[in-house]
C-alpha cells in the first residue's frame, strides 16, 4: 500500500510540472498545533452556518462550524489552533428543501443544543471573523451570541474581486479547485477547512496569500449610499451602477443602496444628483468598518 501511495504521489508531481495538466489533491484538514511563540501572530475565526431558512430574524441555526487559526501580520497562515462543530435542534421540523440543500435531517440534530458558553469561549481571543458569505452568517450568529457583535468581520466571497485575480466566480468549491484541492463537504466545519486553504493560497497576481488581500480590503472603511424615494423607471440605471434593493423587512430603509470606497463618495453623490434626482440632494450615507459591515445592527 505504501509503495502504491508513493507511486501515485510521484505521478501527481510529474503531472503538476507539465503545463498540459492540473492536479487536484484531496483536502486533508490541517491538524491543530500548539500556538507558536517564535513570531508575532494574531488569531482569526473561520465560520460557517447551516440554517432552517434565509430569514435572519426568524429562521434558526441548525449547525455551526468554526476553525480557529493563527496568522502573521502580513496575512500568512501559521496553523490551525482548534475546531468547533455542533448541531442544534430547531423548534420545528427541518423542511425537505433544507435537508436536500444541507444534508441535515431531523434525526441528526435531535437532542442537540448549542453550548453558548463554549461558543463564546472559542471566539473570545480572536480579532477577526471570516465567512464566505458574511452578509448572511453574521446576522444569524449575532442573534445567538453577542460576542460576534464586537468582532471585526471580513467576507471572502464579496471583499475580493476574484475575477481580477483570474477566477471566473466566487463559489467556494471552485476557488478551492483553483488552490489545488477538492473536498466532499459534509459538515459546516469542512467548508471552514476549505476556506482556510483558499485564504492560504498565493495569488499569482500579487504573490501574497489571499488572506493578506482580504484583510487589506476589510480594514478600509466604505460608505453606504442610500438612494431613497427614487422613481421606479430609474431602477435599471441604479442596477447598472451597482445598486442593490433592500425591501425594508430587516428594519433598514426600503430603498436602493450601494457601498463605495471613501474616495468615490463625491462621484457617487454627483451621479445621484445629475442622473437620478436631477437636483441637489443630500442622500443618507453611512460609514462602515470591519466592525459594523455585514451586521444586522446597520
Amino acid at each position: 500500500m505504501l509503495q502504491h501511495t508513493t507511486d501515485l504521489a510521484a505521478m501527481a508531481e510529474a503531472l503538476s510540472r507539465s503545463s498540459d495538466y492540473r492536479v487536484l489533491r484531496r483536502l486533508v484538514p490541517r491538524i491543530p498545533l500548539a500556538r507558536p511563540t517564535a513570531q508575532e501572530t494574531r488569531t482569526g475565526i473561520l465560520l460557517d452556518t447551516e440554517t432552517t431558512g434565509l430569514n435572519q430574524a426568524k429562521d434558526e441555526i441548525i449547525e455551526l462550524g468554526m476553525v480557529k487559526f493563527d496568522y502573521t501580520p502580513d496575512g500568512r497562515i501559521v496553523g490551525v489552533r482548534d475546531t468547533f462543530s455542533a448541531f442544534n435542534e430547531p423548534s420545528a421540523p427541518i423542511s425537505a428543501e433544507v435537508t436536500a440543500l444541507t444534508g441535515i435531517t431531523d434525526e441528526m440534530v435531535a437532542g442537540h443544543k448549542f453550548d453558548d458558553a463554549a461558543v463564546t469561549d472559542f471566539v473570545g481571543d480572536s480579532v477577526v471573523t471570516i465567512a464566505h458569505n458574511s452578509g448572511f452568517d453574521r446576522r444569524f450568529v449575532e442573534r445567538y451570541w453577542p460576542v460576534f457583535e464586537h468582532k471585526a468581520w471580513a467576507c471572502s466571497a464579496t471583499e475580493i474581486d476574484w475575477r481580477a485575480h483570474g477566477f471566473a466566480g466566487a463559489q467556494l468549491g471552485y476557488l478551492l479547485n483553483g488552490a489545488g484541492f477538492f473536498h466532499q463537504a459534509h459538515r459546516a466545519v469542512d467548508d471552514c477547512h476549505a476556506l482556510l486553504e483558499v485564504l492560504a493560497f498565493e495569488l499569482p497576481t500579487t504573490g501574497a496569500p489571499t488572506l493578506a488581500l482580504l484583510l487589506e480590503t476589510a480594514r478600509r472603511p466604505t460608505m453606504r449610499v442610500w438612494a431613497e424615494q427614487t422613481a421606479f423607471e430609474l431602477k435599471d440605471s441604479l442596477k447598472r451602477r451597482g445598486y442593490r434593493w433592500n425591501d425594508g423587512s430587516d428594519g433598514r430603509p426600503k430603498s436602493w443602496f450601494r457601498d463605495v470606497d471613501e474616495t468615490a463618495l463625491d462621484d457617487e453623490i454627483a451621479f445621484l444628483r445629475t442622473e437620478i434626482y436631477m437636483q441637489d440632494v443630500e442622500p443618507t450615507v453611512q460609514r462602515l468598518t470591519a466592525f459594523t459591515r455585514f451586521s444586522g445592527r446597520i
